[in-house]
């Protein structure tokens, strides 16, 4: 008798044996998928980690696999080593990475979720008339019906059914579509029994039409960084490409891709959000045509699960392009990974688990295929700056522009001295930034407008009481959304109508205080009316086509003005931007958070960039009530190093990544009390092991999100000390946090290198 240890899509600490039936053993093998009975009712589908002959220590009763789902499997063994990782590295279940990692057709059982082969149906000739003197016979009884002779004829010119090296199927509607004749002539020929239908399978992957063309030849800063890269993948498994805005990076890594495809090994390209993945896969096609797979959360459940079969048993060498999930993907002689904007906060997860950083799972999963990993980005992520001065990884460095681009003149507005000489008492725009658009439009250029808070304004105030309206699940103000005529939750979702008056004191004297994208946009109404303004944040782009949408229509020139949050950032390319405006910069570097000045030097340069993206100059004008600040004059002289030296020597002095881990535990209940409690318990639990590396627990800014109180404990680890001992120390704790009344109403779950 055999037995099976099955790893199920829950969250669930271990796998549990099944009986293997008599019946399927030749036909079980490690990384099949199974279906099999859990708990009481339910049935799942599992993956088998291993098989074995002999039972210890199992305390419940073992059941028997119900069925067998692949005659070949559709998980590797890698995928498998890579999940243990991933769940090892970011503390969280094993069952919880499979659930995420495999596409819901592959792993579902409901009959609306499972996967449904793309059926079409095709023409062939039926049995009796498969030869040529029976089809010449044929021909002749058809004489004096014309039109079936003639698409009978259309059918043997398409599908050349007697020159086996020609012949190929014939769909029902490319046969109707090359003839131009009715359906019903065709249903003619079927009742004749002279065709017959049949169906066959056909793939959702779109094939690409474009004729694919050589890599635009490099410049000599450009070959010579290619020339590097190549020379450090000598040395390093990992190389970090940090070239300027308009440096040519893609265009590097291009030719880098290409001579891997040449090589025969697979290629993933990851990039930080669905938005710019069409863009990008509309470049690459013309490189490298239907050798391009597109795969993310945006596609199809049906269509992820024919690219996880393609990547799987591709016969010739592919690039997949794709988001966080795409690590995931059954690789087969994987040589490399290419991470693009590699600094991007979106490469990290947040909910539900695994709450993993994609950038460094791609590290983890090109070393495992004993690939190389190059890593993307003009502004790029301190730890892997870090990384490349000291010597990690590879370092290129691409420090001009391409061609005879300059850089934008960059302007700052003081707003705090303006608003104190009343310059800017009812407007949202310096005199400075007023006068680069007005110029902007005469010359019939386009501007860009950056504030990263979407809605009308921040928040509602009674003038009377100074009540202001809260959400009523989460520890957050209510923003105010003019043109719902709502107040919105952006944490849970929850809204209102908007009130006429105090709902405390009735008051009606309110007043509005911040401001989003909705009140920008309003503004430039009043100033430029007649303009063409478009808003693109996640309220007018809430679909992949709506964001699409806007930005092309930008692109081609529909819109002048175009008013975003961090949406403007990415995938925008526009050489007609004259003026790009940064409304709010404190807003960016006044955020509770230590990497808070690495992300706002990252988000204002890439706004910057999108100015003067030509031969002709454009401007920036950043407003702020710190124009003295070091960032913002890092910023101005596009200075990298000046940001990254000053960032990471007040890191290094307050024990920050990357000189050391953070480990957050975050615990949740509805029951504040309770929670205090059991927080400061833990904390004390965990102290006794690890000493000063434990922070005493903490409350977040938004101390209640979704009617759970939340609470947390920092753990602040060197980077020498093994994330096996600390995950030992975390699961003792544990342990004993079991044994504690209450615990069991409390939610945790872990973030790992926050």
């Amino acid at each position: 008798m055999k037995f099976a240890e099955v790893l199920l899509p829950l969250p669930l600490e271990n796998t549990y044996t099944y009986r293997i039936p008599d019946e399927m053993l030749p036909f079980v093998q490690a990384n099949d998928r199974v279906i099999v009975p859990f708990g009481k009712k339910h049935l799942y589908i599992a993956v088998v980690k291993q098989i074995h002959e002999s039972v210890s220590g199992v305390t419940y009763e073992i059941k028997e696999i119900m069925e067998v789902l692949d005659s070949c499997p559709v998980i590797n063994p890698r995928q498998m080593q890579f999940w243990e990782w991933i769940a090892s590295y970011y503390l969280c279940k094993t069952g919880e990475v499979y659930k995420a990692a495999v596409p819901t057709g592959l792993i579902s059982l409901e009959p609306d979720k499972k996967y449904v082969p793309r059926k079409e149906t095709c023409i062939r000739l039926s049995a009796v008339c498969n030869d040529e003197e029976v089809i010449h016979a044929v021909f002749n009884s058809l004489k004096r019906a014309k039109q079936q002779e003639r698409l009978l004829l259309n059918y043997v010119d398409l599908a050349q059914p007697f020159q086996p090296e020609l012949s190929r199927e014939v769909s029902k509607k490319e046969l109707v579509k090359a003839s131009g004749i009715h359906t019903s002539v065709l249903e003619g020929l079927i009742k004749r029994g002279i065709l017959e239908y049949y169906e066959r399978e056909v793939s959702r992957i779109q094939q690409s039409n474009i004729e694919c063309k050589p890599p635009n030849p490099l410049t000599e800063d450009q070959q010579k960084a290619y020339v590097d890269i190549q020379a450090s993948f000598q040395k390093r498994q990992v190389c970090l490409l940090h070239g300027v805005s308009m440096s040519g990076k893609t265009e590097i890594y291009i030719h880098v891709i290409l001579e891997m495809l040449q090589n025969g090994s697979n290629v993933l390209c990851l990039l930080p959000e669905i938005g710019i993945t069409k863009r990008m896969t509309e470049r690459l096609a013309h490189f490298f045509g239907n050798r391009l797979l597109v795969y993310h959360s945006g596609i199809s459940d049906n269509e992820r699960v024919e690219i996880w079969n393609h990547v799987l048993c591709a016969q010739e060498p592919t690039v997949t392009i794709g988001v966080r999930s795409a690590v995931f993907l059954p690789f087969v002689n994987l040589g490399l990974v290419v991470v693009d904007e590699e600094h991007d906060a979106s490469y990290r997860q947040q909910d539900p688990a695994p709450r993993f950083h994609a950038r460094n799972a791609a590290i983890m999963l090109a070393r495992m295929y004993g690939a190389k990993t190059l890593l993307v980005s003009a502004t790029p992520s301190l730890e892997s700056y870090y990384h490349a001065l000291t010597g990690k990884y590879g370092f290129i460095s691409l420090k001009s522009r391409y061609g005879v681009i300059p850089y934008p003149e960059i302007k700052i507005a003081d707003i705090k001295d303006l608003k104190r000489r009343k310059i800017m008492k009812d407007t949202l725009f310096s005199p400075v930034l007023k006068e680069k658009m007005e110029e902007a439009l005469k010359r019939n250029r386009q501007v860009v407008l950056f504030q990263n808070r979407r809605g009308f304004a921040e928040v509602m105030e009674c003038r009377t009481c100074s009540h202001v309206v809260h959400c009523t699940h989460c520890d957050v103000c209510l923003t105010v959304h003019k043109y719902l005529n709502r107040l919105v939750c952006h944490y849970c979702g929850y809204s209102i109508s908007l009130p006429v008056h105090c709902p405390v004191c009735g008051g009606k004297e309110i007043r509005l205080m911040g401001f989003g994208t909705e009140k920008v946009e309003a503004e430039i109404e009043m100033l430029f009316p007649g303009v063409q303004a478009k808003r693109l944040d996640m309220d007018t782009a809430r679909t992949r086509g709506s964001y699409e949408h806007i930005l092309t229509g930008f692109e081609a020139g529909k819109s002048k003005i175009l008013i975003g949050t961090q949406m403007v950032a990415k995938g925008l390319e526009c050489s007609q931007v004259g003026v790009a405006g940064i409304l709010n910069a404190d807003s960016l570097m006044n955020v509770p958070d230590f990497r808070a000045h690495e992300r706002a030097f990252q988000l204002i340069t890439q706004v910057c960039n999108l100015a003067g993206r030509s031969n002709r100059p454009g401007s920036v004008v950043i407003q702020t009530s710190r124009p003295d600040h070091p960032l913002i004059q890092a910023v101005r002289s596009f200075d990298y190093e000046r940001m990254a030296t000053d960032q990471l020597s007040e890191r290094k002095m307050y024990r920050y990544p990357p000189y050391f881990r953070l480990i957050v535990l975050v615990l949740r209940c509805g029951n504040e009390q309770l929670l205090e409690q059991i927080t400061n318990r833990y904390a004390e639990i965990l102290y006794a092991e690890l000493k000063e590396r434990v922070l005493p627990p903490f409350t977040p800014p938004v101390a209640r999100v979704q009617v759970l109180y939340v609470r947390q404990i920092l753990l602040k680890l060197e980077i020498n000390l093994p994330i096996e001992q600390v995950r030992s120390i975390l699961d003792k704790a544990n342990r004993q946090m079991q044994t504690q009344p209450g615990f069991s109403k409390i939610m945790l779950h872990y973030e790992v290198d926050n």
